[in-house]
């Protein structure tokens, strides 16, 4: 049940034609897992918050650092040197204080993913590197859950969603090619772009509203404003998905 100031709260948006207070209530229970508290998971965590999303799981490794704060709007000048997920917390209590935020300061590995991932209804990648990003691919396809894609460079980025069976998977479309870690420039209105499209993603999957971006990459041109997509098929072939059988 909502209680009268999740009511009050979350009255614009239970206006919505196709959600009212059951999309509401479904939001309440749902678990997120955030897969990073960077330049994508700050707008990403920042939106689910305010939404309404009951449950959030924030993992993240790194401390703050200077270089950051011109796009990881979740931690301030105060921050630098605490722990992201720390930082992450604090705000987003503030923010929301009537939704369960836990983050976890570890570095998400092949022996530790299935278990940091739990029992969430689905993933964020906000990471910022290859191989991890196809980890949590495959946990996701391996836990028949949901897992929303996006990536940042410069004024460019893109996103896409998996449904595991049903679309391309990540691994479909890059065929498990790597691109060595490197720093890399950004503005910091991109992320907050992409990350508010893959935060849309997650809502309209847990209320059940609209199209995902399913089989679809979606690539964002700042310095032109376009957005643009590509068709992505599945592999029959790939090394993630290639057996899984539409559920």
């Amino acid at each position: 049940m909502l209680t009268p100031d999740e009511l009050a709260r979350y009255d614009r948006q239970i206006m919505l034609y196709g959600f009212g207070e059951a999309g509401q209530e479904k939001l309440k229970k749902a678990r997120v897992f955030v897969a990073g508290a960077g330049g994508l998971g700050s707008p990403v965590s920042i939106y689910l918050a305010a939404v309404g999303v009951g449950n959030l799981r924030i993992v993240d490794h790194d401390t703050v650092e200077l270089s950051n704060l011109n796009r990881q709007i979740l931690h301030w000048q105060d921050n630098i040197k605490d722990k992201k997920v720390d930082s992450a917390i604090t705000k987003l209590g503030k923010l929301n204080p009537d939704i369960k935020v836990e983050g976890v300061c570890e570095m998400i590995t092949e022996e530790n993913v299935n278990e940091l991932v739990g029992d969430a209804d689905i993933i964020v990648d906000a990471m910022d590197n290859l191989p991890t990003r196809y980890l949590l691919n495959k946990t996701a396809i391996g836990k028949n859950i949901p897992f929303v894609h996006g990536a940042v460079n410069g004024f460019e980025g893109r996103a896409m969603t998996v449904i595991p069976g049903k679309s391309a998977c990540l691994n479909c479309v890059y065929h498990g090619v790597d691109i060595p870690p490197e720093k890399f420039p950004v503005i910091g209105t991109t992320p907050a772009v992409i990350g508010c499209i893959q935060a849309t993603e997650v809502i309209k999957y847990i209320v059940g509203l609209g199209n995902l971006l399913t089989g679809r990459l979606l690539n964002y041109d700042a310095l032109s404003m376009t957005f643009s997509e590509f068709e992505v098929n599945r592999d029959p072939n790939c090394a993630h998905c290639g057996n899984i059988q539409g559920r």
